[in-house]
């Protein structure tokens, strides 16, 4: 579908959420690290709604409060602690974190507050055991470059991560506390992205920006991207949790899409007078003898029932797409599902099928009194779930009248959205009262302007110009994990090539985690160790990945023991020169019928026998001399 983006009056805003790589959590002094073994133990909590300072109850929270959820906690002894717990009063925040913030609203040259307040935010899905995240706003009105226009960058904030959520069944959500209270930055953009490309596009500037620190955790779920999205006559939508940036541009332009359907679908309810009868139907006798398994399974196992809803003048247009491969129908299944928590709904535009037949569908036709162009919603579960279903169908129906509904969705793999809550209001932010207000001197901030780090585009250069690097391998080392590291041992042994290690660092590591191997057992002095080995002669560059194998299998072994596990310990030249004579006595034969054209077998087979313990071009110069007074 091709659109003129401009003249739907596209808006796009980003809400980006960066993990920093501190030493302590935000709001205690426990480690910023994930576990995977065993925790020590679990609390139990069940969460309520509370009134805000203004006597209103947020309608997300009150919403999610309705399902009734059970919330596990599982923690550890020595790396959580009872704030974490919600048993202890936060502690003042890192001065750490505060720094790395301030880095970072500064090269988005924002305006820095004199006094920072923290704030309390509803959280409504379990994820802090408190029931709100602690939020301490930092800066405001700045902005970053795009090729098609400034981004304003409405605010900076620093809060806590959410717990890690480890499973999710009927009425219980198991969360584990590692993550929670991991410094994150909170920036926010203006609705300045007028383009898909462009959101992608500042998306990817603000990631450069803050991967610029070397102060920020890297890896999966370390950087989540939300985007609130709205086109003329619309709304606004804000979906949640893109983690992949190249899923950005997809994510806008099918959002565009979903509206302008809707937008279609409003229109076309409206000329057909089209109305939502706001009254359950028990169909249960119509569907007791069903072929339908899903029915028959809620009827005989659940004890459940089978209810009904009329939609007048909806026929055909609950089956339309609105996304590639979603219709109305899934935004009403979607709201069915997360408020009710049923498997699904049946409508007529899809049926006979799933074992209703045609005869099924005539006498629930019949039953309502539905005329040829209305549609029928159906749901068979325990009864409470297929009342509160057919409601949330019925205000879902009601609001595609209207157009567009306000909401939260959140992000799927393909690029569409899911529905997931409805957007939060004012009600749910009000003041920290445990935490003073944090005054920010301008010492502190002259401190840090002073010794702010390169933008990726003055980096990039200098790689260039001072390591000798290709246009490739510099643009990918400024945006490195390790760029730090990479300069780090690029001055310490010299006679390496700064291009081996950064080789070394971005495409041989790749490699090893392609084989299976977990990377992130590796540390910087594996690294350290491993070139020094190199700069000495104790191995050759060929040897680097099978060292690194060995750190990752045995990361707490030194350098020469992974040497000796891997049979790599370095050769003289006399021994280089022995094993060399050796494979060509073995293949004299070849040596004497190809000549010097013998090289290039006789080179594969010294390789083979000499990889990691001798450098390459030492084997084959040695080994071209033989050949030579061979002849």
């Amino acid at each position: 579908m091709n659109i003129d983006y401009e003249k739907i009056g596209l808006k796009v805003g980003l809400e980006i959420h960066q993990q920093l790589n501190t030493k302590r959590k935000l709001f205690c002094h426990c480690p910023t690290i994930l576990r995977d073994d065993e925790p020590d133990g679990e609390i139990v909590r069940v969460l309520r709604p509370s009134l805000s300072e203004m006597g209103e109850v947020d309608r997300a929270a009150l919403i999610e409060a309705r399902k009734g959820k059970k919330f596990i906690y599982q923690y550890y002894n020595d790396t959580t602690c009872l704030v974490e717990l919600d048993e202890e009063p936060p502690h003042l925040p890192s001065e750490e974190a505060l720094k790395i913030a301030l880095e970072v609203a500064l090269l988005m040259n924002m305006n820095i507050v004199d006094v920072a307040y923290t704030m309390r935010k509803i959280v409504i899905d379990g994820s802090n055991t408190s029931g709100f995240q602690r939020t301490i706003f930092l800066a405001r009105d700045g902005y970053i470059e795009t090729s098609e226009g400034k981004v304003g960058i409405t605010s900076l904030c620093l809060e806590e991560d959410a717990a890690r959520k480890i499973e999710e069944r009927d009425d219980i959500v198991v969360y584990n506390l590692d993550r929670l209270g991991i410094p994150l930055v909170e920036i926010s953009t203006a609705p300045d992205i007028k383009t898909p490309k462009m959101a992608k596009e500042a998306a990817r500037r603000i990631g450069e920006i803050l991967r610029a620190t070397g102060k920020v955790k890297r890896g999966l779920g370390t950087i989540r991207q939300d985007i609130n999205i709205s086109i003329k006559d619309g709304a606004r939508i804000e979906v949640k949790g893109v983690q992949d940036l190249d899923l950005i541009e997809k994510v806008v332009e099918n959002e565009v899409i979903r509206q302008l359907n809707l937008l279609k679908i409003r229109d076309e309810l409206r000329e057909r007078n089209a109305e939502v009868v706001e009254r359950i139907f028990d169909v249960t006798e119509i569907f007791k003898d069903c072929k339908s398994k899903i029915i028959q399974n809620a009827l005989k196992k659940k004890n459940g029932k089978v209810k009904a809803v009329l939609l007048k003048g909806f026929a055909g247009l609950v089956g339309r797409e609105i996304q590639p491969g979603r219709r109305l129908g899934t935004e009403f299944s979607d709201r069915a599902k997360v408020i009710a928590g049923v498997g699904g709904i049946f409508h007529t535009d899809e049926l006979p099928k799933y074992g209703i037949t045609e005869e099924d569908v005539k006498k629930l036709r019949e039953f309502l009194n539905a005329k040829e162009d209305d549609a029928i919603v159906i749901v068979a579960d325990e009864e409470s779930k297929v009342d509160k279903a057919l409601e949330a169908v019925i205000e879902r129906a009601k609001e595609a009248l209207i157009g567009v509904p306000e909401e939260t969705r959140k992000a799927l793999s393909d690029g569409n959205t899911a529905y997931l809550r409805p957007l939060p209001g004012a009600a749910r932010m009000y003041p920290e009262t445990d935490i003073p207000p944090i005054i920010i001197k301008k010492e502190f901030i002259e401190e840090i302007k002073n010794n702010l780090p390169e933008l990726p585009e003055e980096k990039f250069e200098r790689f260039r110009r001072e390591y000798k690097l290709n246009d490739e391998l510099a643009k990918k080392m400024v945006l490195s994990y390790y760029v730090d590291l990479f300069e780090y041992l690029c001055n310490k042994f010299k006679n390496i090539k700064p291009s081996l290690i950064a080789t070394t660092l971005e495409n041989t590591l790749k490699e090893i985690r392609r084989e299976g191997y977990n990377i992130d057992k590796l540390e910087d002095r594996h690294f350290e160790e491993t070139f020094k080995a190199l700069s000495e002669g104790k191995i050759a560059k060929e040897g680097i990945i099978e060292v690194l194998k060995g750190f990752c299998e045995h990361p707490d072994k030194s350098i020469d023991e992974i040497l000796e596990i891997k049979g790599l310990k370095g050769l003289s030249k006399e021994e280089v020169e022995e094993i060399i004579d050796d494979i060509i006595k073995e293949h004299i034969d070849v040596v004497k019928e190809k000549g010097e054209k013998a090289y290039g077998f006789l080179m594969g087979r010294c390789m083979a026998k000499l990889r990691g313990k001798a450098d390459g071009k030492l084997v084959n110069d040695i080994l071209r001399k033989k050949l030579e007074k061979l002849k």
